[in-house]
């Protein structure tokens, strides 16, 4: 079992990334494109254009992990969302996504941010 401690925040890359990229690859999208800082202790969650590989990318506080996972038949349930770059998202959620469910993820209109927490597990489909 992949244990994280208690992650500050758990955000996932919303866009599809170049499945070769290693640590500084992805610690530049988190730096640059999603305008995070990689060493925060936030887990950040990425997918290739197939959705079938999916890398995390964290820090335990001694440096710097990366996990990945490829799936031999079928993908990850990648949630669809417009207009952001990454969507902050629970560790319950996460969970559900490594184990192939899907999870229910919204983006909240840009004048509602701040005011409750970023995404709503209601219900699984």
């Amino acid at each position: 079992m992949l244990n994280f401690g208690r992650p500050r925040a758990v955000w996932l890359c919303v866009e599809a990334i170049d499945g070769r990229k290693g640590f500084d690859g992805l610690y530049g999208i988190v730096k640059e494109e999603l305008g995070h800082d990689p060493m925060s202790g936030s887990v950040f969650a990425f997918t290739n254009r197939r959705y079938n590989r999916l890398k995390l990318l964290f820090t335990d506080g001694s440096g710097l992990c990366l996990f990945a996972k490829r799936l031999e038949r079928g993908g990850f349930r990648w949630p669809k969302i417009t207009g952001e770059k990454a969507v902050e998202i629970s560790a319950g959620q996460l969970a559900l996504l490594l184990s192939g469910l899907e999870p229910v993820v919204r983006a909240r209109p840009g004048w509602w941010r701040g005011m409750v927490p970023a995404v709503s597990l209601s219900r699984i489909r």
